[in-house]
Order: structure tokens, then C-alpha cells, then sequence
């Protein structure tokens, strides 16, 4: 196993709590639609103190950067495209800080999001364009002090690879999470199946990272079936679990989830019954989620792998009746609970 701090205490750990949203967060602290988060890291840099602070102090062990959006393509879009590599740097060296003074051990994750465009020969974007931007923003958050790379929201295996090489090329640990938002799929057609094998080629690459799994998605259900779909394919890495607070609802102009803290604590001991190893939340997780996420993966004992019924009626029907896999569970899935926007 790698030398390295995410390693070390995979090795003392059954299980690992990790943060929740950073946008929903981030809004409720007065960030405005179509701003730029990674801005507020030079801009706001206590109310990013703030986000960190959150999650460590609600149990986290590890939180992600507020750099999501901080590669070329993205930051093109506000103008920022030339401060790439400092924006990732203060945001990573802010949640260093925060890290540090915790008095235990916490990871600080560099999070990298998706460019945004679309791959070639059907969009613009190349592998060696997508490779050097993704090293720019990796080597930016190295220089911060991130501990480990986090590349998330990942809909393209060919932008997984070039974030592999990237991160590679800047000789730094990494994880990888895919969105499975399409009955079962990620956006361009990528199965939970599809992924552990993709995770596969990189290893005999020399380019696996040292956990992977699902963030965002549709919903609680949703991505524990995705976490059952890694686990039934026996994969030799630990599996990430970062599943939304529910469905998203638009009420009174805002977007809304509809998860609680006891749903989400619910959530967790089941991902880390599914598979799971290192667990958190996406899209309106708060710190008040984590809190109970934390206290039920303490105070809850590990139970058998939970069945597709079991999951329903605790969190909710399935958005669609199939994983994307072939093993259909039948459409009588809707009857378990709540009706899921698909």
C-alpha cells in the first residue's frame, strides 16, 4: 500500500466519514447562483475556512476542496482562466489549515470536477488538452497541501483516463467518483460494471486510484444500488459512496432536498453494509447530516449486505426499475416509498 496519508488510515479503518455538499453550503452562505465558488477561496477565504471547518467539526475525516469548477474550461467562464493553479492552491492550502488544527487525523481531498466539454471526435475537447488541464489544476493543489487528488461528478471514461494521466503526471494519490444519474448510467452510458473494469485497465497502467466509486445522482437509493453493482464485481479497491440528501424539489425559487439527517444516517450504515468504505454525501448534505451519518456508523453494528427492498423502504423507491446492468428489479420497485424524479 502507497505511503501515503489516505492509505494510512484506510489501513486503521473500516470506514471513513467524508463532507457533504460544498454548493448547498456554500449558498446558504450567500454565494449567488452563476458565481464562481473557487473565487471565494482568495475572495471569502474565512467563509471557506468555515465550509472546512463544518465537516471536521461534524465528524468528517475527510472533506473536499472548494476547487470543483477550478480547471481552464470552467474558469474561462468567469474570466479566471489564467489563475487556475493559485485559485487550487489557496483552496487547498485553506483547507490544510483547517486540517492541521484539528488535533487528529483528517484528509484534506483536492477536488477536480469535470471540464464541462465534450470529449472528441464528437465535441472539441482532446485527451491531451483534457490531460493538461487537469495537471494544471492537480499541481496547483499539490502545491496547497492537498493530501490526495479527487476527481468527482465524472460522467466520460475518457475523462476519467485523462485525469488518471494527469494526476500521474503530478505524481500525487487520487480518488475517482462517476455520476450514475441515467437509470443506472452516467450521462454518457458508463454502468457500475463498466466502471470497476475501466478501474481495472488503469491498475495495469500503474494509474488506479486508491478508492473509487459514486457521488451525486438521483438519490439515497439510487447510488446504494450503484454501490451494490461495485461490490457484486468483487473489485480489489475501496468503493466511495457520496450519495445526494435526498431528491432535489424547487420551492419558492431555491432548490431544496428532501433528505433529513435521520434519512442520511440511515444511508450510511446501509452504503457501509453495500460495500462502501469511505462514505459522505453530495448536493444538500449539511453539517447537520454529517452529524448523524457519524453517529450511525459508530453506534449502529455492521449488518448483512442490504437487498434492493430493503433499501426502498428505508430510503425511498429507485428513479428507474433497471441499474443499467441488465438485472432488472421489476417495477413494483415504486411501491416501497416515496416517488423519485427521475
Amino acid at each position: 500500500m502507497s505511503d501515503d496519508a489516505l492509505s494510512r488510515l484506510l489501513a486503521t479503518r473500516g470506514w471513513l466519514l467524508a463532507d457533504g455538499a460544498t454548493g448547498t453550503n456554500l449558498f446558504n452562505m450567500g454565494l449567488q447562483s452563476g458565481d464562481a465558488p473557487e473565487l471565494w477561496n482568495v475572495d471569502e477565504p474565512d467563509k471557506i475556512r468555515a465550509l472546512y471547518h463544518g465537516s471536521v467539526e461534524a465528524g468528517s475525516d475527510l472533506f473536499l476542496t472548494n476547487t470543483f469548477g477550478g480547471n481552464a474550461a470552467r474558469l474561462k467562464l468567469h474570466d479566471a482562466q489564467d489563475r487556475v493553479r493559485d485559485l487550487n492552491r489557496v483552496g487547498a492550502a485553506l483547507g490544510r489549515e483547517v486540517a492541521d488544527a484539528s488535533g487528529r487525523d483528517v484528509i484534506v481531498a483536492g477536488s477536480v470536477g469535470p471540464t464541462g466539454e465534450i470529449f472528441a471526435p464528437m465535441g472539441p475537447l482532446t485527451h491531451e488538452a483534457a490531460v493538461e488541464m487537469f495537471h494544471e489544476q492537480a499541481e496547483g493543489l499539490k502545491e496547497g497541501g492537498a493530501d490526495v487528488l479527487w476527481v468527482e461528478t465524472i460522467s466520460a471514461p475518457e475523462e476519467f483516463r485523462a485525469a488518471a494521466e494527469a494526476f500521474s503526471l503530478a505524481g500525487m494519490p487520487w480518488c475517482g467518483t462517476m455520476s450514475f444519474d441515467t437509470a443506472g448510467r452516467t450521462m454518457m452510458g458508463v454502468t457500475s460494471t463498466d466502471m470497476v473494469k475501466l478501474v481495472g485497465k488503469l491498475a495495469a497502467k500503474g494509474q488506479a486510484p486508491l478508492a473509487f466509486g459514486a457521488n451525486c445522482g438521483t438519490g439515497a437509493s439510487d447510488i446504494l444500488r450503484t454501490v451494490l453493482g461495485f461490490a457484486a464485481a468483487g473489485p480489489d479497491w475501496p468503493i466511495i459512496s457520496k450519495g445526494n440528501a435526498g431528491i432535489p424539489k424547487y420551492q419558492g425559487g431555491h432548490i431544496h432536498y428532501d433528505g433529513t439527517p435521520e434519512l442520511m444516517a440511515d444511508y450510511a450504515a446501509m452504503a457501509r453494509d453495500a460495500g462502501a468504505t469511505i462514505i459522505g454525501g453530495c448536493c444538500g448534505t449539511t453539517p447537520e447530516h454529517l452529524v448523524k451519518m457519524r453517529e450511525a456508523l459508530e453506534t449502529r453494528p455492521k449488518g448483512e449486505r442490504p437487498t434492493l427492498d430493503r433499501i426502498t423502504q428505508a430510503l425511498g423507491a429507485f428513479s428507474s426499475a433497471s441499474d443499467g446492468t441488465g438485472d432488472d428489479p421489476g417495477p413494483a420497485r415504486r411501491t416501497g416509498g416515496r416517488r423519485r424524479r427521475g
